[in-house]
């Protein structure tokens, strides 16, 4: 049974249908030089999402009950954020068993469909004919962090396809807050459940990928460079870009693919590729790396969208005391291409992109 169609339990609170249009698009969203909490600087989807997912915390919906949660800004040039969240790491649902980077969708493991109709938040209704149903992420790591899922009971696996990537971006667009951020995360990329997901999230510190500058490939594409873990990148000024923005993302995905690489995907707000402090569009980075398969031990650092985007969630008070940027950047970047192989890799997508091939978006 699909998570749209669940029967709910008695007193089990629905799904808001959220319907948007262009009208709710936040195109530049604000800095951090204001309180980006405050309910006048939240938009209405922000009120909607974190009403709800403070509602689901009060009503027990969660693996463990959120507080504020120790955090710290690591000295070096990369300001890496370090939070501690021992609950998570002690009680989440072990990560599923990776084999393949195609590895199919089995109906036998736990997926999206069993979800209980109070764990879904939102039905976002845009222009397309599908909802993106926004759930809570019933281990999170901070609050407002939710689930983004394209039409669960098509059971999709892990891999990420145009109209899942443009519903996600389109959520982006809809939050004023810049701490807004939404990534994916391929099998192989440290991935937890082969089901189509996507994640959302409140990351309430300023990360150095929004605003160092980036070289231009051509195409709409940049190699960003002076961060945590260097990615390709691509940046939209206002929604009107994401369709094409969306296609392209996805092309690159399926040419790291068949390369025999994972990737992961992360979307924040941020300044023109120049950088310079003009814009605060989207930034959508792209990672090829390494793939990591089979079992995932929850423990240490696991470099998935957020470590490589410079937030550290840390599953223990001794590591997140003791760990330094060097230790840091040396676990991030260990997954990576070498900087010359994603330059190589950048100007082949950049070749595709020119010559339109088609990829697997679907």
């Amino acid at each position: 049974m699909a998570a749209e169609d669940a029967e709910p339990c008695p007193g089990e609170p629905e799904p808001e249908e959220f319907v948007y249009g262009e009208e709710d698009f936040v195109p530049q969203a604000a800095g951090w030089d204001s309180d980006p909490d405050s309910d006048s600087a939240l938009s209405r989807f922000d009120r909607a999402l974190l009403d709800g997912w403070t509602d689901r915390m009060e009503r027990g919906f969660f693996r463990y009950r959120l507080g504020p949660l120790p955090t710290r800004v690591l000295p070096g040039a990369m300001r890496l954020v370090a939070q501690l969240n021992v609950q998570r790491s002690a009680e989440r649902r072990p990560p599923q068993p990776v084999h393949s980077l195609r590895q199919p969708f089995d109906p036998g493991a736990f997926n999206f469909t069993r979800l209980r109709r109070g764990e879904v938040l939102l039905r976002l209704r845009g222009t397309g004919p599908d909802p993106l149903l926004v759930a809570i992420n019933a281990s999170p790591l901070e609050r407002g962090h939710v689930l983004l899922l394209p039409e669960p009971e098509r059971r999709l696996p892990q891999a990420l396809t145009e109209p899942a990537l443009l519903g996600a971006l389109q959520a982006a667009f809809l939050s004023a807050h810049p701490g807004f951020r939404v990534g994916f995360n391929g099998l192989g990329g440290r991935a937890s459940v082969n089901h189509l997901h996507l994640h959302g999230l409140y990351v309430r510190r300023p990360l150095r990928v929004e605003a160092a500058p980036a070289e231009p490939l051509g195409s709409g594409l940049s190699l960003l460079r002076s961060v945590p873990a260097p990615a390709l990148m691509w940046y939209a000024a206002g929604p009107a870009a994401l369709p094409e923005l969306s296609r392209a993302v996805c092309r690159t995905a399926e040419h790291v693919l068949a390369a025999g690489l994972a990737y992961n995907v992360f979307a924040t707000r941020g300044e023109q590729p120049e950088g310079g402090g003009a814009g605060r569009g989207l930034r959508v980075l792209l990672w090829p790396r390494r793939p990591s398969l089979g079992g995932a031990a929850d423990t240490g650092l696991q470099v998935a969208l957020c470590e490589l985007a410079g937030f550290l969630p840390l599953p223990a008070e001794p590591l997140y005391c003791r760990i330094t940027e060097r230790d840091a950047l040396g676990a991030i970047r260990r997954p990576l291409l070498p900087e010359p192989e994603l330059l190589r890799l950048g100007r082949d997508v950049h070749y595709l992109n020119i010559h339109q091939l088609p990829g697997a978006c679907y």
